[in-house]
């Protein structure tokens, strides 16, 4: 694959990224990108089946303003405007913790892209290839920002994913309805003015974590529609002396933030969640589990000691060791993580249902966190941790994973059907599958959204002819 910036280097960013994007095909990715990208919209909608009872969920769809001719809000049978259900289904994409990550850009685009593209599906017609290419395009700008303006010390004060995604997700929008380049590029400032996400929960116990990819999701298709109806935006959204670079990193941006950079695309960066968790809690878990099945108890426990890189060690949450108010609090906690799973023996939803169990929170206040520099330096193209456990009796057991291991196909597939034939049943689970998995073939890809509703038509299937 070979994709690149065109046009001159004193052009604005934004207008060189939307007119890169509009040169893209899907024919211009190997089998390798496409499959991802379709695994990637079954994790979303996993979390999004998986998630619709939570008390987010409901807060979101009471929100949400009835349509007769709407988009569909996965797993009900509500139809909304599309941006209230596109801020619904967000918010139930990230409801779990279990979104898909991409390390570099510390953000979560798929809970913003994949909304945003499903509420436009069911807007205007939409081939399938039309949908995969457009969100291939949108973690790919996304992610690329990302990647150029966060850091440690941005992070800790401002969500990433509410910052980025909506950039991303406005310009795969842009692309998937055919807008010109002017207009996408106007799109994408638009989104940018939207750009918001502040990191006080962690501390202060709130929720609103799980709104912020609603809002961003929302607010990418209101900037389209705006684009779309011919509104203009300042171009140099990104490098201008008042852009999103300045306003936020408080330095110019760089000459050039290329798409597919080197050839890659960004999305096979991404990685699919484990554990319903914070993307940094999952190695950290997942060595603790190996340091269990040679614990046998925990009572022997004297002190635990938690490496990772210094990224995890700083982000907002990450080095809690309570009290916890809710269980996002504790899912954001590294060692709570940790001390859980060592409990408990395994990393499961139920490692969170009880925060205050009184052996975990004994293992939470001997255990210490640090930063270590080799997974530092690692970051973020590794993510690795190291648990070391040291008993009474003098003994030590330690675990070391290089790099967080990701949930495997297999995985997400089982957890898919499982959260999926929950809602809709089990025959209609296997449709919507084989939907994602045949998407190049459809002509009208608004069946796959219109297949998560509760009342959606028995066929779902309309291939191109």
């Amino acid at each position: 694959m070979v994709i690149g910036a065109t046009g001159s280097c004193t052009e604005p960013l934004a207008r060189r990224m939307a007119r890169s994007a509009r040169a893209v095909e899907l024919a211009d990715f190997g089998p390798d990108v496409v499959a991802k990208t379709k695994l990637c919209l079954i994790d979303f909608l996993s979390c999004a089946f998986e998630a619709g009872g939570h008390p987010w969920s409901r807060q979101a769809l009471a929100a949400a303003h009835p349509a007769g001719s709407g988009a569909t809000i996965i797993g009900t049978s509500r139809l909304a405007s599309a941006a209230d259900a596109a801020f619904a289904n967000a918010v139930m994409g990230h409801g779990l913790v279990r979104e898909d990550m991409h390390a570099a850009s510390i953000s979560h685009h798929g809970v913003v892209i994949w909304p945003t593209l499903l509420a436009l599906s069911e807007q205007a017609p939409l081939r399938g290839t039309t949908l995969l290419v457009a969100a291939i395009i949108g973690y790919e700008a996304g992610a690329r920002i990302g990647r150029a303006l966060f850091n440690s010390d941005l992070a800790r004060l401002y969500r990433p994913t509410g910052l980025v995604a909506p950039l991303g997700a406005a310009l795969a929008g842009s692309l998937a309805l055919g807008l010109s380049e002017q207009a996408a590029t106007s799109a994408i400032a638009i989104a940018a003015n939207t750009s918001s996400g502040l990191n006080e929960w962690p501390h202060g116990g709130g929720s609103e974590m799980y709104f912020h990819p609603g809002f961003a999701a929302s607010n990418a298709l209101k900037a389209i529609a705006l684009a779309e109806a011919g509104a203009l935006a300042s171009e140099t959204i990104l490098e201008g002396e008042g852009g999103l670079f300045a306003a936020y990193r408080r330095q110019r941006a760089p000459d050039e933030i290329q798409l597919f950079a080197g050839g890659e695309a960004e999305i096979m960066a991404v990685y699919n969640k484990p554990a319903p968790a914070c993307n940094f809690a999952q190695t950290a878990s997942q060595a603790a589990l190996r340091v269990s099945h040679e614990l046998a108890e925990t009572e022997s426990v004297e002190r635990i000691i938690i490496r990772a890189p210094d990224a995890a060690v700083r982000y907002p949450g990450c080095d809690a060791k309570g009290p916890y108010r809710n269980a996002l609090q504790a899912k954001m906690s590294i060692p709570f993580g940790v001390a859980a799973t060592l409990a408990r023996g395994e990393i499961d939803e139920e490692n969170y249902a009880s925060l205050e169990d009184p052996e975990i929170l004994r293992l939470i206040a001997v255990t210490d966190l640090e930063s270590d520099t080799a997974f530092t330096a690692a970051f973020p193209a590794k993510q690795g941790a190291d648990v070391t456990v040291r008993r009474r009796d003098g003994k030590t057991i330690r675990h070391s994973l290089s790099d967080v291991v990701a949930a495997t196909p297999a995985e997400i597939r089982t957890r898919f059907r499982a959260a999926a034939a929950r809602a809709i049943g089990e025959d209609r689970t296997r449709r919507l599958e084989q939907a994602i998995d045949d998407c190049e073939q459809l002509a009208d890809a608004g069946v796959i959204a219109a297949a998560c509703r509760l009342e959606s038509p028995g066929q779902i299937l309309r291939t191109a002819s």
